[in-house]
């Protein structure tokens, strides 16, 4: 590689070959790497050797294949717990945390009421406990901590500061992810929670054949989030998506009914538009009348935003996924009936997962370099 230093050289050749362990599917030969990576096997060992060495890489034993005479060849696999990541979702009653590993896979789990979301410390005081909870529920230590990412509702910019929120203005202004270094020292990531169940459903939900995506929460709460060519779509200031704060979109007109309460952080009120949504099914007429409307307020939305984003795929979440077979066949016709283009809608595969999982993978596309190294031209 012209222009670079044996250092630079290595590190990147460390970088495609751990890129390889961490796509494969399982353990991968010392052949295998060095014909996907299109480096020499001697220097693909002396990088296996040294990632060993360093606590990335396992060597497995060598297995005997039938029919071949020769000694059986070297196997490795990445441990993708060697480095951990962070992921937490606020909202305005309960925070939850993960730990993944750097597959993605998630480890530890941890979950709290809040005491008080219109404090935003003591908010932020509570998630970082709670990710210390997750990492022991992990089995991990400090050390191996590496990045993590917070989702939260309202509208957040590309350095992670909230710069508006709906019904309160207490966290304007508010940088994420410099509160949570302070308090957790590890670089920090943050992005609205619908951006981020976007970001998930192309990445491990539903929506990896589609690159123009919404990911819709409607009801007791609003918003979208909005990939364009696979990108999230931020906007000024991260307005993008904040469809609540826009009045001439009629997002409130049913936030206060029962079966809106399906997007509600509250336990209570999902219990109670839970029991709407059976009654519709059982053919209640009076919980059909509250669907019925209900449906026609999201199919409102998404025939204006059909017309506006033209996506190609719409994934309702945040709650409407508990209702899917009663919902999605009335919004569908509804859409038909208002003559909107043939948008695909499903209902996300991740569940309230999703800005969790799009935490994740934020963290880990912002620490790419520093988790693997930097990309070659090639890839």
């Amino acid at each position: 590689m012209p222009g670079m230093n044996q250092s630079a050289v290595r590190r990147v050749n460390t970088s495609v070959t751990l890129r390889a362990l961490a796509v494969s599917a399982g353990p991968i030969t010392l052949a295998e790497l060095a014909e996907q990576t299109g480096l020499s096997r001697r220097t693909i060992e002396l990088i296996l050797d040294s990632l060993v060495e360093a606590g990335w890489v396992t060597e497995l034993d060598r297995v005997p294949t039938s029919g071949y005479a020769g000694r059986p060849a070297r196997r490795y696999e990445l441990r993708a717990e060697h480095a951990l990541l962070a992921a937490v979702c606020v909202t305005t009653s309960d925070v939850s945390a993960v730990i993944a590993d750097v597959r993605g896979r998630i480890v530890g789990r941890a979950h709290r009421l809040l005491r008080s979301y219109q404090d935003p410390q003591a908010t932020l005081d509570d998630t970082a406990a709670l990710v210390l909870a997750a990492l022991d529920d992990a089995g991990g230590s400090a050390d191996r901590l590496r990045a993590g990412a917070v989702a939260s509702g309202g509208a957040i910019d590309d350095d992670g500061v909230v710069r508006r929120l709906v019904h309160t203005t207490r966290w304007e202004g508010v940088h994420l992810p410099e509160q949570l270094r302070q308090r957790i020292r590890i670089p920090w990531f943050a992005d609205n929670d619908t951006n981020l169940g976007a970001l998930a459903e192309r990445w491990r939900g539903v929506a990896n054949d589609h690159d123009n995506v919404v990911w819709a929460i409607l009801g007791n709460r609003a918003g979208l989030g909005i990939l364009i060519r696979g990108a999230v779509h931020r906007g000024l200031d991260g307005a993008a998506g904040e469809i609540v704060e826009a009045r001439s979109i009629p997002t409130g007109s049913i936030e206060n009914r029962p079966v809106a309460w399906l997007t509600s952080p509250q336990p209570a009120e999902r219990s109670v538009a839970l029991g709407r949504i059976d009654a519709a099914r059982a053919g209640d007429a009076t919980a059909l009348a509250e669907v019925d409307e209900f449906v026609e307020n999201i199919a409102s939305i998404l025939t204006t935003l059909s017309w506006t984003i033209a996506p190609s795929l719409i994934v309702l979440g945040g709650g409407l996924e508990d209702a899917a077979d009663v919902l999605l066949p009335r919004v569908r016709a509804a859409m038909r009936d208002a003559r909107a283009p043939a948008v695909e809608l499903r209902a996300t595969g991740l569940g309230r997962d999703a800005p969790l999982v799009g935490a994740v993978k934020l963290a880990l596309d912002r620490m790419d370099t520093e988790l693997f190294g930097p990309l070659t031209p090639s890839q």
